[in-house]
């Protein structure tokens, strides 16, 4: 290009200053009326997850170092909450154990019954539809505690099921008061809410291949090796996925064992929720409820870190 040409003037002429006004220009002209439409419709959701789990969340971490009650003075106490915690509170590690043993028992017995009715239910039969709505029914009712309370008064001393043992001249058990039975009793209505995760079980195996069983078929496999080595390794993301969920819902459930049992008999369903509702809102001890949630926090992080460590010895992908 000529010195002289008209082009090679106007390039000569850019200065930076003329090129960082030009890259400025862009930048205003980046959003759009349309993106701050989007921003306006964003705003409402952007302030929630603020206002109602950002600031809650980083604000028990600092209430948790504090000696807090409502209404009183704050004062600031270190780690001292954490060490009452583990060191001196037998209710805590009662409650701990309660929990871990409420997950133990509800998240594998949930996740196959809801894996058996789906393997019941992936068939083709007249009325299949309504079948499945009728066993999916019960998750509807999830975490309420009208159901509760009915699952309660269903196991009282004069509840219907002692009236129905009473009736085929058996004895009656004491469901609610006895230890072990009332552990039992609210597992149960947990895990007769499997209605989520069998929706999950059945829409994956109505993705599993035909012809993997087909050939299995053939090679003489039997139901039972199908199940394991064929329908179990396709299904291993799905099963992952809703072991990780439930696992994280049962470590936080508090409305079945306060609602059904109260913590007793003698704590023995007093899960962790519980514990720290009672610390906060009975005893507004929110310093020490505050803590009593980030050790909480910390054991559902540890045993969703497991699970996931776990996962790549078990999980099959389909693109592996």
């Amino acid at each position: 290009m000529r010195q002289g040409s008209l082009p090679y003037q106007m390039l000569k002429k850019e200065t930076p200053s003329m090129m960082i006004r030009s890259s400025q220009a862009v930048k205003k002209q980046h959003y759009t009326k349309r993106d701050y439409q989007a921003f306006l419709y964003l705003l409402p959701w952007i302030i929630g997850i603020l206002a109602l789990q950002l600031y809650p969340f980083f604000s028990s971490l600092f209430y948790s170092f504090h000696d807090y009650t409502v209404g009183g003075k704050m004062t600031f106490v270190g780690i001292d909450n954490y060490v009452k915690l583990l060191t001196k509170d037998r209710d805590f590690w009662n409650s701990l154990k309660v929990t871990l043993q409420f997950a133990v028992y509800t998240v594998p017995g949930k996740l196959i019954l809801a894996l058996a009715v789906a393997v019941f239910l992936n068939r083709n039969i007249r009325g299949i539809n309504l079948i499945r709505t009728l066993y999916y029914i019960p998750s509807l009712f999830g975490g309420s505690v009208a159901i509760a309370l009915l699952w309660r008064l269903m196991f009282m001393d004069n509840g219907m099921i002692n009236s129905m043992l009473s009736a085929l001249g058996l004895d009656t058990v004491h469901f609610l008061g006895t230890r072990g039975i009332a552990m039992r009793v609210v597992c149960g209505l947990e895990i007769w809410q499997f209605g989520s995760s069998m929706v999950m079980f059945l829409a994956a195996l109505k993705n599993v291949p035909s012809s993997l069983y087909e050939a299995a078929e053939i090679d003489g496999a039997g139901w039972w090796k199908r199940f394991f080595h064929i329908t179990i390794p396709q299904i291993s993301p799905i099963i992952f996925f809703t072991l990780l969920n439930q696992t994280i819902q049962e470590l936080q459930n508090y409305t079945s064992p306060a609602i059904i049992t109260t913590g007793g008999p003698r704590k023995s369903t007093y899960v962790l929720g519980m514990f720290l509702y009672q610390e906060g809102f009975a005893y507004f001890h929110m310093g020490y409820a505050s803590a009593i949630s980030w050790i909480e926090f910390i054991v559902i992080l540890i045993l969703t870190l497991v699970i996931f460590g776990s996962s790549r010895f078990w999980v099959h992908y389909s693109d592996e």
